[in-house]
């Protein structure tokens, strides 16, 4: 079961089942099953907390993944998302909110699968593996997707 919730943000994640679909898409590939996935949308400051709560990490980021069990084949997790860090991330990348969104979104996913960027071979192959899920989010998925509103204004 994949869920979406918020957290100290007003944002929407709409047409949820694209995105679940998605996402279910990507773990299949990788011969994975979604098990318990538990998005959770954020600002920056409340995912600093858990950076220096749990990482002991003093910084701003836009992703941290907790695992929570991988049997069977099966995958589940916690995935804290700072949408203040996609906007910027996006503006910086001169890309869409929603392309930030999905890199960010399966980058949560493939750390889940088992795949790292630590090194800089690793990081390639992550940025490879991205950009070949996102490639997969389907155009109609996408057409119903890009109706939201990107969220503003979200200090």
């Amino acid at each position: 079961m994949i869920l979406f919730f918020t957290e100290e943000i007003d944002f929407q994640l709409l047409r949820k089942n694209s995105w679940k679909n998605w996402i279910k898409d990507v773990c299949n590939i990788h011969g994975i099953k979604a098990g318990e996935l538990n998005y959770i949308f954020c600002n920056d400051d409340y995912l600093l907390k858990i950076n220096r709560q749990y990482l002991d990490h003093d910084y701003f980021t836009d992703i941290i993944t907790f695992p929570s069990d991988i049997e069977d084949g099966i995958i589940s997790g916690d995935l804290f998302i700072s949408i203040e860090r996609i906007l910027d991330h996006a503006e910086l990348n001169n890309c869409s909110f929603f392309e930030e969104l999905k890199r960010v979104m399966i980058h949560g996913v493939l750390h889940l699968i088992g795949y790292g960027d630590k090194t800089e071979i690793e990081s390639k192959k992550m940025r490879d593996l991205e950009k070949d899920a996102m490639f997969m989010f389907h155009v109609e998925h996408e057409k119903e997707v890009y109706k939201e509103n990107v969220p503003r204004g979200t200090k």
